[in-house]
């Protein structure tokens, strides 16, 4: 029976946030850009009260900032935030290659091997859908490890939103190899290189990034 004193409580926030964080992952917010609260609540087909709930909750994760007398923004992260993450990245994403080798689990190896597989043997790369594959690489590295306090750490921080509003910084043909280099050494089970090569494969972006900045900073 029934229990009728049972209440059902939806907090209509909780969607709208997800789809406000995919929308900054897939590009359809972009860094800088205004939020026009009207045109996103009649886009999404809900009311303003939880819009501006989800909002606040970005907020407070540093994905979007509110400018007196001006609206809310996306961030745009500066230089310096941006070579932090990936400081972080390294050393996170690095211990999560470690934790996976030692773990030597096939189904693993095979959902990481799955994200680059239709790129092999491509004469040229659709750089969106390499960017899909990147994103989701990089997001099962962590997850994959089953480690909560790494997982939240990585994705409650929003290290992995903001890497991924960034874009990619190096092209397909640079890191292809790189990637299946890190899951031959997960899957061999040789934790030191696995680690190795993701802090590698990491600082190699953040070292283009640091020389891109040079050059903007010197012309």
């Amino acid at each position: 029976m029934q229990n009728k004193f049972m209440i059902e409580y939806t907090d209509l926030s909780q969607p709208i946030y997800k789809r406000l964080k995919e929308m900054i992952r897939n590009g359809e917010l972009k860094q800088g850009e205004k939020i026009v609260q009207e045109k996103i609540a009649e886009e999404l087909g809900v009311s303003r009260t939880p819009l501006m709930k989800a909002l606040l909750a970005l907020e407070n994760e540093y994905l979007v900032e509110s400018i007196p007398r001006r609206g809310m923004y996306l961030r745009v992260l500066d230089y310096k935030e941006i070579i932090d993450i990936y400081v972080c990245r390294e050393a996170l994403e690095g211990m999560a290659a470690r934790v996976l080798a030692e773990k030597k689990d096939k189904s693993a190896v095979q959902k990481l091997k799955t994200c680059f597989a239709p790129f092999l043997n491509q004469s040229e790369i659709d750089e969106k859908e390499y960017a899909e594959a990147d994103e989701n690489f990089h997001s099962l590295l962590i997850k994959l490890t089953g480690n909560a306090p790494l997982d939240n750490i990585y994705f409650f921080s929003n290290i992995h939103d903001k890497v991924v509003g960034h874009g990619l910084v190096r092209t397909p043909q640079d890191t292809l190899e790189e990637h299946f280099n890190i899951i031959k050494a997960i899957e061999d089970g040789d934790a030191d290189k696995a680690e190795t090569l993701v802090r590698s494969h990491i600082n190699k972006s953040k070292e283009l990034l640091i020389n891109q900045h040079k050059i903007q900073k010197s012309e």
